[in-house]
């Protein structure tokens, strides 16, 4: 998959990843291979993501995550 992070100051991340964590308002979720399109708002916390055994993560304010055809858009604060 393809994961945009984006934030007023410019792309925060660009890459592949295998594996996405998101801390939704509703509740913390996963996004893996295949996903179903999704727009879901974010809160406060943390995104992690994997690729190849290797982790990252971005700590947020708030945002949203679009996902469509294994391609992560997120915009945040």
């Amino acid at each position: 998959m393809r994961l945009e992070i984006v934030s007023p100051d410019g792309i925060l991340f660009e890459g592949e990843t295998e594996r996405v964590s998101f801390p939704g308002t509703a509740g913390s979720f996963d996004i893996l291979p295949h996903h179903a399109p999704l727009i879901a708002a974010l809160r406060e916390g943390t995104i992690r993501y994997e690729n190849d055994g290797k982790r990252g993560e971005q700590a947020i304010k708030s945002g949203f995550v679009e996902v469509k055809e294994d391609d992560i858009s997120v915009c945040i604060e």
